[in-house]
């Protein structure tokens, strides 16, 4: 019998936003003011799904500072879904909230350490019967990461989004103009615009630019405006930029021998 409907297993692209701190007011603040409606990028979040993380926080002290944190995350159209690693003060008020809760997420390396192990198993088991196997080569087209390539200068005030995708930009980004991927940037030409990489949380984004003049530039949410000159070997040289991997979570600024 055949029905209207079919529930399936889905897997859906989500940000995820890290508390490092129980102080939600301070939250919100900072968040209305990188995010929010009167700040640079109100438009940066386009009702992206999220996990609220509360990995090594303490409990809540004021439970209607929750609210307000929900509140303030949908005025920078964001839609707070799930939350996880949280304590059972924060698991109350999130599953009151309506949030479900996520499976902690599982780190990329342990997964291939898991994956090491099976063969080991395998091997432990008896061999029962001998199969003769003929190996054929098999030749499969790879779709290749998607990019979004931009041909055009930015004005200011025009915002090019890569959702899921590299940005490579051709020409120059003026002041004013903001680029984001979810992905890296590159931007063969001056970048003088707000360049935001890894916008989705990717901490191996980088973004690289020919002549490096940037009013705002950003890895997955570390950001660094102009009122931070960079250094004479960086700025209007081409140079990329990085994310530390020492846990410090501090952007590094290389110069490109181009």
């Amino acid at each position: 019998m055949s029905t209207s409907f079919e529930i399936k297993s889905a897997q859906l692209p989500l940000v995820a936003l890290l508390l490092k701190t129980p102080d939600l007011p301070k939250v919100v603040g900072e968040l209305l003011q990188q995010f929010g409606p009167e700040s640079d990028s109100p438009d940066f979040f386009d009702n992206d799904g999220l996990v609220l993380d509360f990995s090594n926080i303490a409990p809540p002290s004021e439970a209607q500072h929750f609210t307000l944190l929900l509140k303030t995350l949908t005025s920078c159209h964001l839609k707070p879904l799930a939350f996880r690693n949280a304590s059972e003060d924060w698991k109350s008020l999130a599953l009151a909230s309506g949030l479900i809760e996520a499976p902690v997420e599982i780190p990329r390396n342990h997964q291939a350490s898991g994956a090491q192990k099976t063969p080991e198993k395998l091997v432990a088991e008896p061999v029962l019967q001998v199969i003769k196997e003929v190996t054929r080569e098999v030749i499969r087209e790879v779709p290749g990461p998607a990019t979004l390539v931009i041909d055009k200068p930015l004005r200011s005030g025009q915002k090019i989004y890569a959702r899921g995708a590299d940005l490579v930009v051709l020409a120059m980004v003026n002041m004013g103009a903001e680029i984001v991927a979810d992905g890296n940037i590159h931007v063969y030409a001056p970048l003088r615009g707000k360049a935001m990489a890894g916008a989705s949380g990717n901490t191996q984004a980088r973004i690289f630019s020919l002549c490096m003049e940037p009013e705002l530039i950003s890895i997955a949410g570390v950001y660094r405006t102009s009122e931070n000159a960079l250094a004479k070997d960086i700025q209007g040289k081409a140079a990329q930029v990085r994310l530390s991997n020492d846990g410090q979570e501090k952007l590094l600024f290389d110069a490109l021998n181009a």
